[in-house]
């Protein structure tokens, strides 16, 4: 089966199984959502080694009383 996107939101310690599947794949589109930027930056590095380009990464201060924030990217395969 083609997919032509993935979205992922992975849980706070990351999601590196599933980044090294899309990282081998050849889905043209990846969006992920992170509240953790340590992983995001892990799992990031590992679709842009794998040819994926950053098109860009948005920071969301989603909880206004916490120091909490979310992570937004859009990759695309180079």
């Amino acid at each position: 089966m083609r997919y032509d996107a993935a979205v992922i939101d992975p849980p706070r310690a990351g999601a590196e199984a599933q980044i090294n599947r899309l990282a081998a794949s050849d889905i043209p589109f990846i969006s992920m959502v992170s509240c953790n930027p340590v992983t995001f930056a892990r799992d990031a590095r590992t679709l842009t080694q794998a040819g994926y380009t950053l098109d860009w990464v948005q920071v969301v201060d989603q909880f206004r009383w916490a120091a909490h924030v979310e992570v937004v990217a859009s990759f695309t395969r180079s």
